[in-house]
């Protein structure tokens, strides 16, 4: 599916989409969280660099760096220039900025990239230069100023122009992957849309260029927004094996679940066959939110990859929750109830297999829906807690220990334990040690709550409160 953004702005009808596509290709990526600090300053990532380290994050996903003008958060996903960082969130020196504080912490920088159209300016021209004259004027009027946030190229010329987009019109068969690929994003009410870039030579080597000056600056990763709509032919150009060597590369092909479902069969599997790429594992999110539905059961989360409703472990970014959800009144009936999310933040966390991406924003106050609920809970206890546990969980072995409708027990070899129950009393099992092993007489400490668990014997008994998570670890 496709995420079509409103504005109010007096920019005629100009609608935006914010979609998400991904590309993973990197000699080994550890499954380390990564924060997206959506629509942060970059200033403001700087000075919480140390905090975020300290949180436990190794990864920080950044609003996309290029030129875009615009306070609305889905304006960084119209680009008006590839070749320089300048935008409402920063510019390239508060990038360089950024990347150094981050890096003297241990923590990486990926970057949200936008490579399938650039910005709807219909309501105040009828041409496709890119940018356009008025930004040339601009440039031109402080050009000292504009070098400094360069990344390439010469801002006294345009770069993209009629000849570099696919022909004017809008998708309406979105179970066509022709037509999602080389029709463009609109809007409602007369929209001309997002216009969509060809990928010509001159356009290769511009996104090309862009890609590794990004990476010369000291970004690790890309998020490659509305692969969706790029072709497969599209995505190999840009992304060669020297701008993918070392990288960890994805994005988001929305679906409504795993294998079996019309999305998934069309869009994301053949994405996944013909690239080394990976991608936001929306399948699992499908089985996450069934499992915590009234009617569903924990039981569909005990082997969710073994049905194809997850992704395979070293491609899938596992999450609760992505910035499409909230701020896309299409999508937000999948928002989880806050018992819940954290619940299935304890699952991801607890689990092996995927990189976890907890999503954190700073949304103005007019386009937050929801009170700043996301705002801080990337630095909350809980949350720096359960970090806490899958950083010490690395490279343990997962095995599922037991699963019904409220509950799902598994451990991590014999260093952890999680235990959660969705329901709404107390719950017990009792755990087999000598099937499954685990070190006796040593205490294991629930990261969320402090309470212990000491195996003395075959049978050890474990009681999870009504609607809890336990993650213990010695």
């Amino acid at each position: 599916m496709t995420i079509t953004l409103g504005t109010s702005f007096a920019r005629a009808s100009v609608l935006t989409t914010a979609i998400i596509g991904s590309s993973f290709f990197a000699t080994s990526v550890q499954a380390d969280t990564i924060l997206h600090a959506f629509n942060w300053s970059y200033s403001d990532i700087t000075l919480q660099a140390k905090s975020i380290a300290q949180a436990g994050y190794k990864k920080v996903l950044i609003s996309p760096p290029l030129k875009s003008s615009g306070d609305e958060w889905w304006a960084r996903y119209q680009p008006q220039d590839i070749r320089l960082i300048d935008s409402p969130v920063g510019n390239k020196e508060d990038l360089q900025k950024l990347i150094a504080a981050l890096k003297t912490e241990g923590v990486e920088v990926y970057a949200d990239i936008v490579l399938n159209h650039m910005a709807n300016e219909s309501w105040k021209r009828n041409d496709l230069n890119y940018p356009g004259s008025d930004l040339l004027t601009q440039y031109s009027q402080n050009m000292d100023y504009m070098n400094k946030q360069k990344l390439f190229g010469d801002l006294t010329q345009g770069n993209f122009s009629a000849n570099d987009f696919h022909p004017a019109g809008c998708i309406t068969d979105w179970g066509n992957p022709g037509h999602v690929q080389y029709w463009r994003l609109c809007g409602g009410n007369g929209d001309t849309g997002l216009p969509d870039l060809a990928p010509n030579n001159w356009v290769v080597s511009q996104q090309r260029l862009y890609l590794q000056a990004l990476k010369t600056m000291g970004i690790k990763g890309f998020r490659v927004d509305a692969v969706k709509h790029m072709s497969e032919y599209q995505i190999n150009q840009v992304f060669t094996p020297e701008i993918t060597a070392g990288m960890h590369v994805f994005g988001e092909v929305i679906t409504s679940g795993g294998k079996g479902t019309n999305d998934y069969d069309v869009f994301l599997q053949p994405y996944l066959n013909n690239t080394d790429h990976g991608a936001y594992d929306f399948p699992l999110f499908s089985s996450i939110r069934n499992a915590f539905s009234y009617n569903g059961s924990m039981s569909q989360l005990h082997d969710p990859q073994a049905y194809g409703q997850a992704l395979a472990n070293d491609r899938a970014i596992t999450f609760t929750i992505t910035h499409d959800i909230p701020t896309n009144d299409g999508f937000r009936y999948q928002i989880m109830d806050k018992t819940n999310e954290k619940l299935a933040y304890a699952y991801i966390l607890g689990k092996n297999g995927g990189t976890p991406l907890i999503y954190s924003d700073k949304l103005k106050p007019e386009e937050d829906k929801d009170n700043g609920r996301w705002r801080d809970v990337w630095n909350n206890a809980d949350m720096v807690s359960m970090i806490r546990f899958h950083n010490g969980m690395q490279g343990k072995t997962m095995e599922t220990v037991y699963s019904d409708k409220c509950l799902l027990i598994f451990k991590r070899d014999k260093a952890g334990l999680v235990a959660i129950n969705k329901c709404s009393e107390a719950r017990s099992y009792t755990v087999d040690t000598y099937r499954y092993e685990f070190n006796w007489y040593q205490p294991y400490i629930d990261v969320l709550s402090g309470s212990s668990e000491t195996i003395t014997s075959q049978n050890h008994n474990l009681t999870i409160p009504a609607q809890t998570a336990r993650m213990w670890m010695q």
